[in-house]
């Protein structure tokens, strides 16, 4: 049992255009709408492994009706915080080469009140789920904390927790100890202050934000593929991807996939590999069933070469 948290949900549109112009009326060649938010991307692609999932998000108006009924379809149990605001629609265009131009919206002001039946029902949602997978921006009226608030209540309730943000809300969520953070190479950056050059820099990076609190670092790395540094070691994998359709949620299919292998270690790495992978292959952020896996073309490797140099260096 995997319960995600979005505390920042969003409806997705998302839409398919020969090119991107300025000014001019664009004609779709495709469209979707998904229920959108790292969260519910995570419990999507849960959902699609065949795992049992709750997402636990704040909803408002009719975008969240939306929301709450696509997730229903797709096999999502959904535990809704009522919120005032309305929930966000945010809108993905994507060219034929994968170029992805995203609008997003900044979604609704929480009250304090919101929040913290937000944290509660995180509390009593699923009992006693496996994993906790916190994921995405805070939205405005919520602190920079309230990461750290969750974490805690999640091992309160004896769950692991996965926490996937970046910037202040990931450096404040550090010392309470989450079992799992999931930066991506400009993420990584930011939180260490220095850019990242090689995967050596990438490695220490990892471990420093070990050393401020987190379990373990999963980082996403772009086209040079992903990196695991834990307390079993350090691993760095890629996965071929000939031709990129949308990246939208190959991040969170990534994590899903981890997760769903257990968590830890190289084999969780390679099921995280191969869910990304499959992820970008598909329209708008739809999320891969294992019959879009192809884990036979996955490589991980254990104490990677430190001097090999990134193909898109990070920046904080």
């Amino acid at each position: 049992m995997i319960l995600t948290v979005t505390p920042n949900p969003s409806l997705d549109r998302t839409y398919e255009v020969p090119s991107l112009h300025r000014g001019s009326v664009l004609r779709a060649t495709g469209d979707r709408v998904d229920p959108g938010g790292k969260g519910v991307n995570v419990s999507r692609a849960v959902a699609a492994a065949g795992v049992l999932t709750t997402a636990v998000l704040p909803l408002g108006g009719v975008a969240g009706a939306l929301i709450a009924e696509l997730l229903g379809v797709q096999g999502v149990d959904v535990t809704a915080v009522t919120v005032a605001g309305q929930t966000r629609s945010n809108i993905a265009l994507v060219e034929p080469d994968g170029t992805l131009t995203k609008i997003n919206a900044p979604g609704p002001a929480l009250t304090a009140e919101e929040s913290a039946l937000l944290l509660e029902t995180v509390r009593t949602a699923a009992g006693r789920p496996d994993w906790i997978a916190a994921c995405g921006s805070l939205p405005r009226g919520l602190p920079c904390d309230w990461y750290a608030a969750l974490v805690t209540r999640g091992h309160e309730a004896g769950a692991r927790v996965a926490l996937d943000t970046s910037g202040p809300a990931l450096t404040a969520a550090l010392p309470a100890r989450p079992d799992l953070v999931k930066p991506n190479a400009p993420e990584l950056a930011q939180a260490v202050g220095r850019p990242l050059t090689t995967l050596g820099e990438a490695i220490r990076a990892a471990q420093e934000l070990r050393s401020r609190g987190a379990g373990a670092v999963l980082a996403s790395l772009g086209a040079d593929g992903q990196l695991l540094v834990s307390a079993e070691g350090t691993f760095h994998g890629t996965a071929p991807v000939t031709a990129v359709r949308s990246d939208v949620g190959a991040g969170d299919a990534s994590l899903a996939g981890f997760l769903t292998a257990g968590g830890t270690g190289p084999k969780a790495l390679a099921s995280a590999l191969a869910h990304g992978a499959a992820a970008v292959r598909l329209p708008g952020s739809a999320m891969p069933t294992p019959q879009d896996l192809c884990p036979q073309e996955v490589r991980v490797t254990e104490n990677p070469h430190p001097e090999l140099r990134l193909s898109a260096p990070a920046r904080p």
